[in-house]
């Protein structure tokens, strides 16, 4: 398969979709610290993410609180059971590090999964932005701490239950 990408915008920058037909690849924050660069052989093609657009566009205006997106995630068997773990991970709550690495049965990898958690190729859609310190303070995130922060009191603020104006 031809690998294909584009750029949408977001409450959190530009952000690069990866991936073909079939699944999403990659999703990136293109205005973060170490945004990654575009290999010249993928070719531009907006439809080919046109629903995955759309969901994260829901998602952003708090109307979504999961993803129905094919996904395909490359890296080592430890680093598929976090990714695997991260999306267990219930919209509007956060986890430590120390907790990730109890959910799978490796309590005393806190490190290697905090660096299977950075290496997450699908930002926002695998939450790893739901991973915190043990103090319960924002650490290391591959698009910025200020990102995580927007990203985690977005769902704070969609999870909250509104009250209806019955006027």
């Amino acid at each position: 398969m031809t690998t294909k990408r584009t750029t949408i915008t977001s409450p959190i920058g530009r952000l690069l979709l990866v991936g073909d037909e079939r699944v999403l690849r990659g999703l990136y924050m293109l205005d973060g610290p170490k945004p990654p660069a575009a290999d010249p052989a993928w070719i531009e093609d907006a439809a080919a993410f046109a629903a995955v657009s759309e969901q994260l566009e829901q998602f952003f205006a708090g109307e979504r609180t999961d993803f129905d997106v094919d996904v395909e995630l490359t890296g080592t068997p430890f680093q598929q059971r976090v990714w695997t773990a991260l999306r267990e991970i219930p919209y509007g709550q956060t986890i430590s590090y120390g907790e990730l690495a109890r959910r799978i049965d490796q309590p005393s990898a806190v490190r290697a999964v905090g660096l299977a958690n950075g290496r997450n190729p699908v930002s926002v859609i695998v939450p790893c932005h739901r991973v915190i310190g043990a103090n319960g303070m924002l650490t290391g995130y591959g698009g910025g701490v200020e990102r995580k922060r927007l990203l985690l009191d977005l769902e704070a603020r969609a999870a909250t239950p509104r009250l209806l104006d019955l006027g």
